[in-house]
This record gives structure tokens, sequence and C-alpha cells, in this order.
């Protein structure tokens, strides 16, 4: 399983639009390589780096493992259709921002940040109850239903500082 963008390469700058010092917009994506064993993907995007200890800026989980592309500016109403997800039972978590959706890097000024895209195949569709989506998915709730489910994962590392 493979996960590449558009926008930098593994180990590479984040552009500045893609943070928030700009338009803070999701990068583009590409998936490629799933498992047949595959029911679904989820994202996760964190920054270890954070003063306060990993920083999540992306959740999303049940995107379907027919899934090719993310386009660059995914927003947090995540509707059937893109990429190649047309089963619409995507859905965003909440991030550290306390937000669904992508919240880019915005580290204090001073030393590089790493920001890992990790990507996640599942051998089940994640399920919770509407009151818990409602209120937002936590990476903890979502890792802890994840548990014993991945069947592959793989990351992209972008860095930025300010």
């Amino acid at each position: 399983m493979r996960l590449t963008s558009s926008a930098f390469a593994d180990g590479a700058m984040i552009p500045v639009k893609h943070t928030c010092d700009s338009l803070d917009i999701s990068p583009q994506l590409t998936v490629s390589g799933i498992p047949p064993k595959a029911i679904s993907l989820v994202l996760i995007c964190d920054d270890p780096d954070a003063p306060m200890g990993t920083w999540v800026h992306w959740v999303m989980f049940n995107l379907s493992p027919e899934l090719a592309e993310l386009p660059e500016g995914i927003t947090d109403g995540i509707s059937p259709g893109f990429g190649k997800d047309t089963s619409g039972t995507a859905k965003h978590g909440v991030n550290d921002f306390k937000r669904f959706g992508y919240g880019g890097p915005c580290p204090p000024k001073g030393s590089v940040h790493r920001y890992f895209f990790k990507l996640y195949a599942l051998d089940t569709f994640l399920e919770f109850d509407k009151d818990q989506i409602t209120g937002g998915i936590t990476v903890d709730a979502l890792t802890l239903k994840m548990k014993d489910h991945i069947v592959a994962e793989t990351h992209l590392m972008g860095k930025y500082k300010r």
C-alpha cells in the first residue's frame, strides 16, 4: 500500500498553502496498492513534534477501499463522489483544533515539525452511533475501534517550519 501527494514528496516541505499561514487546505493524496482484504480505510495526520505531545491535524474514517485519490481541499462536509469514494460513508473525525476536517500545520516559530499522513486498511467497517459521530470521533476512539483490524498501513511524511 502506498500514499503519495502531488503537493510534496515524502520527507519534503509542505507548501504554505496547506498550512495555517495561508489557505489551510488539505493536500492532494494518491492511494495505491490497497489490499483485497480491505473493507475500509482510515486516514490520520498528526505532528509528533508538537510541544504538548502529538497533535492530531486530520481524522477520516470509513473511506472506501476503492479510493484512488483525495483531491486537494477536502472540506469537513464529505459527500459521495470525491475521489472514487462513491459509498457516501466516509466521515471526518474531530482534530486537536476541536473541529471537523483538515487543520494544516501551524507549529510555533522555530524548529521544523514533521507531519505524518497515515493510511490504514481495515478488515472492517467502523460502526459508531449517531451521537458519537455528531459529537466528533477522536483519534483515541478511532484507534480503539481499529485495534486488531489493521491489514496494512503506510504513511507519507511532510515537514513545515515557521
